[in-house]
């Protein structure tokens, strides 16, 4: 490797709009949804074998599970780019009907909630409906300065932008960008 080749890729892994891995320096990194998968997957596998083996066995399932679980999280949460869908409602904030003149930050939260509450549910066709419970939950642990009443309506849309496939684009996803899936 020359050295221009190691200086571009020291500047693409400080390039934090790739969301680079904090280790490998490879884009796409997604801690969140990552830690999501680790937990979930732990949980489910550790109890799996801990039936089978015992507490040793439990312990060692949740190690396995955890990092199983992780890159099936990193999987699902690569689907969904938190820093575009930031970029994207910070963009079209203010085209929205519920915006009524309030700024950005008012709403962010509630878009956060949205697009990583279908990242976590969404994702496996479940709506936003069966989860709302747990999505606000998740806004007032954070809570912006709108109630969940008000917020609640832009939560679903950020829900609903990742839930759509344009019968227009049937292969591209919401960016615009082929689906892989198609």
């Amino acid at each position: 490797m020359n050295k221009n080749e190691k200086d571009l890729n020291h500047q693409q892994k400080k390039d934090k709009s790739r969301n680079p891995d904090p280790i490998t320096g490879a884009p796409g990194s997604h801690p969140v949804g990552t830690g999501v998968g680790a937990a979930i997957g732990g949980a489910a596998a550790g109890a799996a074998v801990g039936t089978v083996a015992g507490p040793v066995g439990t312990i060692a399932g949740a190690a396995v599970g955890a990092i199983v679980g992780g890159l099936a999280g990193k999987g699902v949460a690569e689907k969904i780019d938190p820093t575009r869908e930031d970029a994207y409602w910070r963009k079209s904030h203010g085209q929205q009907l519920y915006a009524k003149n309030r700024p950005y930050d008012d709403y962010a939260p509630a878009y956060r909630v949205g697009y990583e509450g279908y990242g976590q549910y969404g994702a496996d066709g479940k709506t936003f409906d069966e989860n709302e419970a747990d999505l606000r939950r998740n806004y007032e642990k954070n809570p912006g300065k709108l109630s969940w009443d008000e917020a609640r309506v832009a939560s679903r849309a950020a829900w609903s932008k990742l839930g759509k496939k344009d019968p227009a684009e049937p292969y591209a996803d919401t960016y615009g960008n082929p689906r892989k899936d198609s």
